[in-house]
């Protein structure tokens, strides 16, 4: 079992390299928060390439694509949902950027919207988190958080604004 991955362990496999995220799941701190704030940069720069639809089409392949590489890296590290692990959180809130306003202040109202629901993990989201096993797993609770969040921000734009 590996506690600390290192970058050695990120780039002796490619799975790795995606799994942790380009390197960001080597953050000392808050990992998962790191990833998160890449899927920004990454989302920034698909958008202005891709249509939306092909957007969301390479967000459900980066979504395929991570459950291979955390499965892989899971096994390598010894811990099937290790926190270095972070693609899970980069390709959840890529999704919710694609479907957030272009606004700062609503994709600073999904960030931190996104990271509550991805730390807490209120129900159904902690029972996926602990039963669905595999890079599935790993991919999975994140999707349902992405979908909380959405689902807060529809509901605060539909009562509020």
């Amino acid at each position: 079992m590996i506690v600390r991955p290192s970058g050695r362990f990120l780039l002796a496999h490619p799975a790795h390299f995606v799994a942790l995220g380009f390197g960001t799941g080597l953050a000392p701190i808050a990992p998962g928060t790191v990833g998160t704030l890449l899927a920004f940069p990454v989302y920034r720069l698909l958008a202005d390439w891709l249509p939306p639809v092909e957007l969301l089409a390479l967000i459900a392949g980066f979504f395929g694509l991570g459950i291979w590489a955390c499965r892989k890296t899971g096994d390598h590290l010894g811990i099937a949902d290790h926190s270095a692990m972070n693609w899970d959180e980069v390709v959840a809130f890529l999704l919710v950027l694609a479907l957030t306003p272009p606004a700062l202040g609503w994709q600073i109202f999904a960030f931190l919207a996104f990271r509550f629901f991805d730390v807490v993990k209120p129900p159904p989201i902690r029972h996926f988190d602990r039963t669905i096993k595999g890079g599935f797993g790993v991919m999975f609770d994140d999707l349902v958080a992405a979908f909380y969040t959405l689902l807060l921000m529809a509901i605060v734009k539909q009562v509020f604004l």
